[in-house]
């Protein structure tokens, strides 16, 4: 054999998600390399170099020191997998149902404010849909977005999307906001409840730099009618007062009595975002709603707090049959199987395609989704479970 010719036979069109790894090696023997890094370490430097310093210290900062920041990250180290042999695991599925949804993976784009300015054409919501589009990961688009909600669901696809809202003081406006979601096809609403006001962070305030009060990402606000009735100017022709106005309302520190005011306004599945105590768990499937998300935001607005990966476990034991959903420190395909072996139903991503928007546009985004589910299939591969109900039951052990 001539050290030209491919030491193995003709790659045949992927069936599993680890046949990525596949490709980029026999693309290797071509002489092509991957454009972009498939470990966020080297993602995250890349990133670093092309975000504007205000943009990156948005995405990569967090609350005070960042301590639980980095916890969220470090906490996962804490866990493992114990390999189970002769399970047949030369075939995976991956598939889950999700809120009447049913996905070919796990994984979810997490919602992500800024998302818009991530990319370098400034329309980075538009790009993550397209994304998800391409890979049937689904995005949850934040309310805080640089092209209005119908425009990013339009790119959607064939892939469902969901719907993050900061729920505004102004109870028109919200309403006015699941309305549109549900007219433009979103499958849900995922309601963030630690985000009614801003947390403290330094990165951000040492450079004096707030992208929303300079009015980036308010999209959905200036698309709204509603919102639009409580200015005096059109944004374009009063900026200042627009973003004040915003401040004004976006945030609404929500209480229990208000699940029944949201449950009124839409048919679709409800989820909490920012659930991390199993008693919130329970009071919440008491009032009906139809999903938990276990998180703290990636350690962005609250330090000082537990990471959100050892706060999983119970309140999944506390949801019952209730899904939930997981985020916060997920960095790679072995950190998406540890939360699903950890009762997880579906785990979300933030920062790792975040950078890979930043570094590649859509085609960053999804060689990096892809690279995290052929870490995920390849590891359940390995390991010898050949489905996520088998590494659920298997679960995982303290180190």
């Amino acid at each position: 054999m001539s050290l030209t010719e491919p030491p193995f036979p003709p790659h045949v069109p992927a069936r599993q998600f680890g046949d990525f790894q596949l490709d980029i090696y026999f693309d290797g023997l071509e002489g092509r390399f991957p454009k972009y890094p498939v470990d966020f370490a080297s993602l995250e430097r890349k990133a670093e170099e092309v975000l504007p310093w205000w943009v990156h210290s948005y995405v990569a900062g967090g609350c005070g020191d960042e301590h639980t920041q980095r916890l969220n990250v470090s906490a996962f180290h804490h866990w493992g997998i114990v390999p189970r042999m002769l399970n047949g695991a030369n075939e995976r599925d991956l598939s889950i149902s999700l809120l009447g949804m049913d996905l070919p993976t796990p994984l979810l784009m997490s919602p992500i404010g800024v998302i818009g300015i991530c990319a370098q054409d400034f329309h980075g919501d538009l790009r993550v849909a397209e994304a998800a589009a391409q890979t049937g990961v689904p995005m949850i688009a934040s309310t805080l977005t640089m092209d209005p909600m119908e425009d990013v669901a339009a790119r959607f696809g064939a892939t469902p999307g969901l719907f993050q809202l900061y729920t505004p003081s102004d109870r028109d406006l919200a309403a006015s906001f699941v309305q549109r979601a549900e007219r433009a096809g979103f499958k849900a609403i995922v309601v963030t409840l630690d985000t009614w006001t801003t947390g403290w962070r330094p990165r951000d305030l040492n450079g004096a730099s707030f992208p929303q009060l300079r009015g980036y990402c308010l999209e959905n606000y200036f698309s709204d009618e509603t919102f639009l009735r409580r200015l005096s100017a059109s944004p374009q022709e009063d900026l200042k007062a627009a973003t004040r106005e915003w401040i004004e309302v976006w945030g609404n520190s929500l209480q229990w009595d208000d699940l029944s005011w949201l449950r009124s306004l839409t048919d679709l599945p409800i989820a909490l975002k920012g659930i991390c105590h199993p008693d919130d768990a329970r009071r919440a499937r008491d009032h009906g709603i139809d999903a938990i998300y276990c998180s703290n935001h990636g350690g962005r607005q609250a330090n000082g707090g537990l990471a959100a990966i050892d706060l999983l476990p119970d309140v999944v034991k506390a949801a019952g049959d209730m899904p939930v959903i997981f985020d916060s420190g997920v960095r790679s395909g072995s950190d998406v199987a540890k939360a699903l072996a950890m009762g997880a139903t579906a785990v979300g991503v933030g920062r790792p395609y975040a950078y890979a928007l930043a570094v590649g546009g859509t085609d960053g985004v999804v060689q990096q989704l892809k690279a995290i589910l052929a870490e995920l299939d390849l590891l359940m591969a390995i390991d010898g479970y050949p489905t996520i109900a088998d590494l659920r039951k298997a679960g995982v052990r303290r180190t």
